[in-house]
């Protein structure tokens, strides 16, 4: 389970989607995600599929690796679809003692869950396709008028770089350590929940102690490259759009004017 969460992790390749300014994939999941809440059917959906299937061929992202990613929020997608599939009125088509189930809410519950499934999934292609450091460019740019308002943006950008950045970090962490118990004879898995939520906690205090650790490590780094944000920093990489950018911003309108037609 550990090893299946990919929020965060980068996956190199060559591809057309990986040469993208990380500006235009940013608002291009943006645009994605505002889609999925404006659907009223499942012939929205099958036209999201399609788009969101060429984009994975075009970022030769295996989609097995991307799936992967779905595997740790599977008990949310249960839980919201069995919620909706039960507590939804409507016209019954099965009925045993309390339980009644109807047609609107297994419409609804299937509706919900591919909702999320493509809000999961697009949001991980874009971070499979960005570095943690063209997020962060990416994202001080579209923030920029907001410094008018004097809001932290670079800052504010930076942080949310770092938090990607060692979301990967912790995993690989976390999965070292409880490899590590394990063989010291700890039992994850069998046991009332109690006990299991007991069984956790050598995992979470070394893991804790560890974060701190690295969070210090980092500071102490920056402090001694004399690092400091705001104006008047270069960037050894400007963004600057090309060709390629505009054709994808004109295909991103053209698919969300699709999406609002359907």
């Amino acid at each position: 389970m550990i090893r299946d969460i990919t929020i965060g992790q980068y996956y190199r390749a060559d591809s057309v989607i990986h040469s993208l300014d990380p500006r235009v994939k940013i608002v291009g999941t943006l645009l994605y995600i505002i889609t999925l809440f404006v659907f009223s059917s499942f012939a929205g959906y099958a036209v999201a599929a399609v788009f969101f299937g060429i984009l994975v061929f075009l970022s030769k992202v295996p989609l097995s690796y991307i799936i992967r990613g779905l595997k740790p929020v599977f008990f949310v997608l249960v839980f919201t679809a069995v919620l909706n599939l039960f507590w939804t009125p409507g016209e019954s088509f099965f009925t045993w003692g309390v339980i009644n189930l109807t047609w609107e809410g297994l419409y609804k519950a299937a509706f919900i869950a591919l909702r999320l499934i493509f809000l999961v999934l697009g949001s991980s292609l874009m971070t499979f396709t960005t570095t943690p450091n063209q997020l962060t460019d990416a994202l001080e740019k579209i923030l920029r008028p907001l410094r008018y308002l004097h809001v932290p943006v670079h800052e504010l950008a930076m942080m949310m770089s770092i938090a990607l950045r060692f979301i990967p970090i912790l995993v690989e962490e976390t999965d070292k350590i409880m490899k590590a118990q394990a063989a010291r004879g700890a039992d994850f898995e069998s046991g009332s929940m109690i006990r299991r939520l007991k069984s956790m906690v050598p995992i979470l205090v070394p893991l804790f102690i560890s974060a701190v650790h690295r969070a210090n490590d980092l500071a102490l780094a920056m402090d001694a490259r004399c690092y400091h944000g705001g104006d008047g920093r270069t960037k050894m990489h400007p963004l600057r759009y090309s060709r390629q950018d505009f054709v994808a911003y004109a295909v991103c309108i053209c698919y969300s004017l699709l999406i609002f037609v359907v």
